[in-house]
């Protein structure tokens, strides 16, 4: 193992960006597994509070019983048994990224993988949690056409938004993107485009392979192979289940009407010709359409302002250690050495 990785991987972006397919191409990888989307990290770290202190076993017990039982964190599409997820998170170690790391830990045993990832897009705003939970995390962060995302989002029967509100999505994405490139070490942190990569996947495989450490594989270009492991009413990803293709960029020039590529362009023409992209030269949007858009961004900017100033106060209540300790460098950060071959954390491996 002392040759090969176990840093953990997160896949991050606005959602429609193709983060499924690239969470099925890393999970044909021989080495790492991938699973379906959870709802488990983020109300994990959010309500650490009333977690408690995660070295009491009494504590992880329950935490992990809100893991495998709750009804809202699909633990069940995971295919992990939770009752020896239970017994294994009560032997520690004792902190609340532990308990939560070996829920992706051993869905990596159940596919004969040693290391994990996890893809879900809304993490690109949480990407100090996701830090704080696994300080050694891999950050990978895949863009796509705004206005193809903006497309895609009004088509999704999840989606509740409007157009203001998917182009806020998209603009939020990239822009807490650039922040966490400004922060982070290049290993880890990294960008690529779903346009890159599904126009010559060996190419930008090759060099995401380099980024995490990992050799590159042939399989890796065949992710419709694992789409089972996407679940069947997620309707929405049939075309995982196909070969790799370009035949959906730049489609948004059929799906959006004449206002909202002007809003698009307008409201982040800039973001889209930074990466690349380029503009139609549509004109100005009404008024009435940059003041709705407007309005959308304020509030979101409000919510998210008013959820750091709520972390901030969380962190000077914290009732017990918050990083996992299950990696090398995770433990190596602790102060910690490895523990045993035979140990929890390391089964399967």
């Amino acid at each position: 193992m002392s040759e090969f990785s176990d840093r953990p991987i997160f896949i991050v972006g606005c959602p429609r960006s193709g983060t499924t397919l690239l969470q099925l191409m890393l999970h044909a990888h021989p080495r790492i597994a991938v699973p379906p989307e959870t709802r488990i990290l983020v109300p994990a770290y959010n309500n650490r509070r009333s977690h408690g202190d995660m070295r009491l076993a009494r504590n992880r017990r329950a935490l992990a019983k809100w893991i495998a039982r709750g009804q809202r964190t699909q633990f069940k599409d995971l295919g992990i048994d939770g009752d020896a997820f239970i017994a294994r998170a009560m032997e520690g170690p004792g902190s609340l990224g532990s308990v939560v790391g070996l829920v992706y830990a051993m869905f990596a045993e159940l596919h004969g993988k040693q290391r994990w990832g996890d893809k879900r897009p809304p993490y690109i705003r949480h990407i100090p949690d996701l830090l704080r939970l696994f300080p050694d995390a891999q950050i990978i962060h895949l863009i796509r056409d705004g206005r193809d995302c903006v497309a895609s989002l009004k088509e999704m029967p999840w989606f509740k938004g409007d157009t203001y509100e998917a182009a806020h999505r998209w603009v939020e994405a990239m822009d807490f993107g650039t922040k966490a490139e400004r922060r982070l070490p290049p290993d880890s942190y990294h960008e690529l485009r779903y346009e890159d990569l599904t126009a010559d996947p060996e190419f930008e495989l090759t060099r995401l392979c380099a980024f995490l450490g990992e050799a590159y594989h042939d399989a890796m270009r065949e992710p419709f192979r694992v789409a089972d492991i996407v679940p069947v009413h997620k309707e929405w990803h049939v075309n995982t289940r196909a070969e790799v293709t370009t035949s959906r960029t730049g489609t948004w020039e059929s799906r959006l009407e004449p206002w909202e590529v002007s809003l698009c362009e307008s409201v982040f023409g800039g973001r889209l010709e930074a990466h690349g992209y380029a503009l139609t030269g549509a004109p100005r949007p009404e008024r009435r359409h940059l003041s709705a858009y407007r309005k959308t961004a304020g509030l979101w900017r409000r919510k998210w302002r008013g959820r750091a100033m709520t972390d901030r106060f969380d962190r000077l209540r914290e009732p017990g250690p918050v990083p996992a300790l299950l990696t090398r460098g995770q433990r190596a950060l602790a102060g910690l050495p490895m523990p045993e071959i035979s140990d929890y954390a390391l089964r399967g491996n």
